[in-house]
């Protein structure tokens, strides 16, 4: 799942016509998304700040001669876990300097989501989002 790029997020999003089937589209990237393993699910890695639970792993790797993050995460809300696909497409694969610096609001404007999401499920996104900065933090 770490795979997917946000650009390409984008361009299914504008295929479809309506809210319904992005919703739709959002819980198939959930169920799709490898669940963390039990003992991965822990207070440690909990998102806090999210109406359902979330919780995210940080995996640092070198690749050539520089530090990149990895993502991986889950939810007991398919939805919110298709989220987190989505956040993982703006954010894995990335230095952490370019973790912090990306705007990831503007991005997800581009997929209309704070128009279309609850003001819970917006919180829960910001809060996810936060996280990850303060986990690319971390690797500064």
């Amino acid at each position: 799942m770490n795979n997917l790029k946000i650009e390409d997020l984008i361009v299914d999003f504008d295929f479809f016509d309506n809210w319904e089937d992005k919703y739709k589209y959002i819980i198939e990237l959930g169920k799709n998304c490898p669940s963390l393993d039990e003992n991965e699910k822990n207070n440690e890695t909990k998102v806090d700040g999210c109406a359902s639970q979330v919780w995210l792993v940080t995996k640092r790797e070198k690749l050539d001669d520089r530090v990149i993050l990895k993502f991986r995460g889950d939810s007991d809300a398919l939805i919110v876990k298709g989220l987190v696909v989505i956040l993982f497409s703006i954010f894995s694969n990335k230095s952490p300097k370019e973790i912090i610096e990306i705007n990831a609001f503007e991005i997800l404007r581009s997929l209309d989501l704070e128009k279309n999401l609850t003001m819970q499920r917006s919180n829960g996104l910001s809060s996810m989002v936060k996280r990850i900065k303060k986990e690319a933090q971390k690797y500064i």
